[in-house]
């Protein structure tokens, strides 16, 4: 009888094969490390005296047809030239012919000699037929089980190998209470019950309880992996729930809708974050932070504003708020005037898509690093689940927070170039931000015509006040040192990049 001997794991498939061949006897090793020849020595497996050693994931989606696979054993005649035409029977050759018709013409053969196949097929069908005979009057395919897996459904799959399609087959599993699986869940307890019974080492045990035990110990296993898997499921909603409000955002820009009233609908939230951060209507307005909100709104909308000192006195939070956001209108306006509505749609669609993609994955990175140490949690009797949904809910606000301002801040700032001016056009960038929006300079192909440069051409720059750069210092700069370029930040996180 053919036999498909069972493993868990490459290493035992090894083991059990090295003895095999110390006993002389011929088998094939199928554990997924020689996948090439997977599906054909399974294919075979059927076979009159066959061995087949093999783990649980190899081998999938190959039927084991007992007394050989007759399409493989074509094939490899085929491949090693073995093939004589004058010996293949003329009516099954004539058949086997026909066959390879069809399965050439419905793209299930591949093979450079459809003449050469058709012969083996029909030389080997006889052979196979056989073959096939015999093995069914011997009771087919035997299933050999080394031990049992963790899951009870892996164990029937290695089951299911035999007695397919009407064929016979047989099963049997044979276990030591040294198996992981006994020895974890159930062990203690069988072998308490094998002293008191009398069994001896090394002595076979089949009893009903022993099943049981097996059972029950499959089905913990399973639980706890399940246990596992919903707990994971539970962290992976989270950031499910996050991805698909940011894919939303991202189809939104890419169907090209009208972001006008997101645009403007983000400059008023981020002016709100300004007036609560500098200004407490519960206190007098000369405690406001007023320098602040000037460099704020000078730095995002590129608005200036001053209140004179006599009128701090009588200001509210709600004048102020008015009055700068009639200025934040006014100046979108301009810029759509200037621009153009068509160019100031393109502009505000490629803008939103590059800063959302950027601190997307800058959000990515980080929910990593929180959901590899927030098991941590749990040694300060804290629900690790909880504290990972609070703090990706504070990580995501914050991120729809930076995109507001970058969006609102790239798109305010965008400046015409004077006309006749050249070089690269450089979008602004807030300071401490890691994100690139600038375009390159300008290169026209060999063979283009030479034209006038457009007299308004939109490019991004600095606000129309802005100071002058710093000269570059000369000498070597340290990575540490302010960036000679005037930007703030250090060496290393602007020019020295």
């Amino acid at each position: 009888r053919p036999v498909l001997v069972g493993t868990t794991s490459i290493e035992k498939s090894e083991a059990i094969s090295a003895l095999l061949k110390r006993r002389g006897i011929p088998h094939h090793v199928l554990n997924a490390k020689y996948h090439e020849k997977e599906a054909e020595i399974v294919a075979q497996a059927g076979r009159y005296k066959a061995v087949t050693i093999a783990t649980n994931m190899a081998g999938r989606g190959t039927d084991i047809l007992l007394g050989g696979n007759p399409k493989f054993l074509a094939a490899d005649l085929v491949r090693r030239g073995a093939v004589d035409k004058a010996k293949a029977n003329g009516s099954a050759f004539e058949a086997a012919r026909e066959q390879v018709r069809r399965m050439l013409e419905y793209g299930l053969l591949e093979t450079p000699d459809p003449d050469a196949y058709a012969a083996a097929l029909a030389g080997v069908g006889r052979g196979c037929e056989e073959e096939h005979k015999k093995v069914v009057a011997l009771g087919g395919l035997h299933i050999l089980g080394t031990e049992r897996h963790e899951a009870r459904r892996i164990d029937n799959q290695l089951r299911g190998r035999a007695g397919r399609q009407g064929d016979p087959g047989s099963s049997r599993f044979y276990m030591a209470l040294e198996d992981d699986l006994l020895r974890i869940f159930a062990g203690e307890r069988l072998q308490r019950v094998m002293q008191k019974l009398g069994m001896e080492e090394g002595e076979a045990i089949e009893h009903a309880m022993v099943t049981r035990a097996i059972e029950t110990a499959q089905k913990r296993v399973e639980a706890h992996n399940f246990e596992i898997r919903k707990h994971l499921l539970e962290y992976d909603d989270v950031m499910n729930t996050q991805r698909k409000i940011i894919y939303g955002e991202r189809r939104k820009i890419l169907e090209g809708e009208n972001l006008k009233e997101d645009i403007l609908a983000m400059a008023d939230e981020v002016l709100d974050g300004f007036l609560a951060l500098y200004t407490n209507p519960e206190t007098y307005p000369e405690e406001w932070d007023l320098p602040g909100l000037t460099e704020a709104m000078g730095r995002i909308f590129g608005i200036e504003f001053a209140v004179p000192k006599a009128e701090v006195e009588d200001l509210t939070q709600a004048l102020l708020k008015d009055t700068l956001l009639e200025r934040v209108h006014r100046t979108y306006e301009e810029k759509e005037q200037t621009f153009g509505s068509e160019t100031m749609r393109a502009l505000e669609r490629m803008v939103m898509l590059q800063v959302v993609d950027t601190q997307w994955k800058d959000h990515l990175l980080g929910m990593d690093h929180l959901k590899e140490g927030i098991g941590l949690r749990g040694y300060g009797q804290k629900d690790p689940l909880i504290e990972y949904k609070r703090e990706a809910f504070e990580m995501f606000e914050a991120m729809e927070g930076r995109i507001k301002e970058q969006t609102v801040q790239y798109v305010f700032r965008i400046q015409l170039a004077p006309e006749g001016e050249a070089g690269p056009a450089l979008a602004a960038r807030p300071a401490g931000d890691g994100s690139r929006l600038r375009a390159g300079p300008v290169r026209h192909a060999a063979h283009a015509a030479p034209r006038p440069a457009p007299a308004h051409a939109p490019t991004a720059a600095s606000p129309p006040a802005a100071t002058p750069e710093a000269p570059i210092r000369p000498g070597k700069v340290g990575r540490n040192d302010p960036c000679p370029r005037g930007s703030g930040q250090k060496y290393k996180r602007c020019c020295g990049v």
